[in-house]
């Protein structure tokens, strides 16, 4: 990246047909004066995503104001053409697939080209252009061919970014260290209006426009979100993978029930939340470099699905939200709440359960990383025997799913499985178990928990935990913002938690708070 620029670096529809890639040398002549737009559109940024090994998903959004409240960034009413390029090289000169596609206002002017036909394993850039507008360059990556090892991937995963709480420097700290893969875990984005999620000394950003409830809504808030420098930044270093959590949609929903279900000023009915989740999906789409495969069908959209990284990784990235069963007990922290236990309890679906399980079945590669949003280790805040004490949100809730989920990659033989989590806005790093009540229940697994970008402001900077103490489990504990780099080999996966002091002002740099070590076929973290 060093001979790209950073404006190269940092920017770049629903055009969702399958593209072959075929020789070119220049971008599609027929755009280069029709586009009538004065203002650069490009002001969303690019992305790509969703490699496989001959292709990707890429992504654009035109918009000239961002924050425009109808949601549709100040465009016209007509859909633009825009031609797309992609690249060997960062200067665009070895194009080796362009095409056109149409930014329809329909789909608030978004475009998704999904690609195949280019060679596994290769770094790859590409950008867009309507009328005389260029976007910046994006690199990005195809996965390695199905039956090749790689030597190493570097993966880099986060969640949590609240945009009034604090600036993404994490995000351009995130591209700085140059991930081949990013993965991120929920909370892309939050639906509170301007003052109601407010942390201590006051927020430094805010929101625009109302809680998102409606379509126009939800395209305005990502609008607002993708329009920030840093997350474009590491949109446009390496292919994404995406799922969401709660805040993409409202805090803590459950399948068809909100947060507030007989909140009067939402009229958060079982019809209006379904309406409201349609809106959320909808806006979800048009902003994510995703397959036409997640095209939501009014409230329902798919977006677990197994990525392969060749023989080395299977990313399951997976749903905890749209198929579980209600939080019991009101949410929250609760004790001694027995249904919790309860055999026929789901954070996952039937449906989506039996395909992570037989995923475990069929896979072969080295690592078996599940991609989700919730804690998912046994985390009991209460040191009596005779009182747990855990979130309802969480896995917790769900003990027997998580325990059908941790005994079928067991009854697998799963080589190495890796849960990564987010959620919680605190760093964790915890062994994994089937019978977290038994000592001598042996370690079968690891979880990696990434902190929040900026969700709940600076942090403490603490190392430690009570809860640590009587579960013993639990291995690492930290109160920064910031993400996690892994590397992750045929023989190791290394974590590093990467960290930040502050984000409620921007520029802060970026160093290690601490690394582990999973190694290939030994159950559990090992400090590095």
């Amino acid at each position: 990246m060093d001979n790209i620029s950073r404006r190269s670096i940092l920017s770049a529809g629903l055009g969702a047909g399958l593209v072959a890639a075929v020789p070119g040398a220049a971008f599609a002549t027929s755009v280069a004066e029709d586009s009538g737009l004065r203002a650069d559109p490009f002001m969303l940024g690019i992305a790509s995503g969703e490699p496989w090994p001959d292709g990707f998903v890429l992504w654009t959004r035109l918009a000239v104001n961002p924050v425009a409240e109808d949601g549709l960034g100040g465009m016209p009413s007509r859909n633009v053409a825009v031609a797309w390029e992609v690249a060997e090289d960062a200067t665009m000169r070895k194009v080796v697939a362009r095409g056109m596609e149409h930014a329809r206002i329909e789909t608030a002017h978004s475009v998704h080209v999904e690609l195949r036909g280019l060679r596994p394993g290769r770094e790859y850039y590409y950008r867009f252009r309507t009328g005389r507008h260029v976007s910046p360059v994006g690199r990005t990556m195809t996965a390695p061919a199905l039956h090749e090892t790689p030597s190493q991937l570097a993966m880099a995963f986060a969640s949590c970014a609240q945009y009034e709480h604090g600036y993404f420097t994490a995000y351009s700290r995130l591209a700085q260290d140059h991930p081949d893969l990013v993965l991120h875990l929920g909370d892309y984005l939050y639906e509170y209006k301007k003052d109601s999620y407010v942390i201590g000394g006051g927020n430094p950003r805010d929101h625009e426009g109302p809680e998102t409830v409606s379509l126009a809504g939800y395209r305005q808030r990502h609008a607002q979100y993708k329009s920030d420098a840093d997350l474009q930044a590491a949109h446009a270093v390496a292919p994404w993978l995406v799922v969401w959590d709660d805040h993409e949609v409202d805090n803590n929903w459950a399948d068809e029930v909100p947060e507030n279900k007989d909140a009067a000023q939402l009229n958060d009915t079982t019809e209006h939340f379904r309406q409201r989740r349609s809106a959320a999906f909808q806006a979800y789409y048009e902003n994510m470099p995703l397959r036409p495969s997640s095209v939501p069908a009014g409230f329902d959209m798919k977006i677990y699905r197994t990525i392969q990284w060749g023989q080395l990784a299977n990313f399951h990235m997976m749903d905890t939200r749209q198929y579980r069963d209600d939080q019991l007990a009101g949410d929250g922290w609760q004790k001694n709440v027995a249904e919790r236990l309860a055999e026929d309890r789901t954070i996952t679906g039937d449906e989506q359960e039996k395909w992570l399980l037989d995923g475990f079945k069929n896979s072969t590669q080295r690592w078996d990383i599940l991609g989700q949003q919730v804690f998912f280790a046994e985390r009991d805040r209460s040191k009596a025997l005779e009182i747990d004490d855990v979130s309802m949100d969480g896995w917790d809730g769900y003990a027997a799913s998580r325990r059908r989920i941790t005994q079928g990659w067991v009854d697998a033989n799963v080589r190495n499985a890796v849960v990564l989590t987010g959620d919680v806005h605190r760093n964790w790093a915890n062994d994994l178990k089937v019978d977290y009540k038994d000592p001598a229940s042996p370690v079968v697994g690891s979880e990696l928990v990434c902190t929040s970008i900026t969700s709940t402001g600076n942090g403490s900077g603490s190392t430690t935990d009570s809860t640590m103490a009587w579960n013993p489990h639990l291995k690492f504990y930290n109160d920064n913002r910031g993400y996690v780099n892994t590397k992750i080999t045929k023989d190791a996966l290394t974590a590093d938690y990467r960290t930040l002091d502050y984000v409620t002002t921007p520029g802060a740099s970026v160093s290690t708070k601490a690394s582990f070590v999973i190694q290939d076929g030994i159950g559990g973290l090992q400090a590095k």
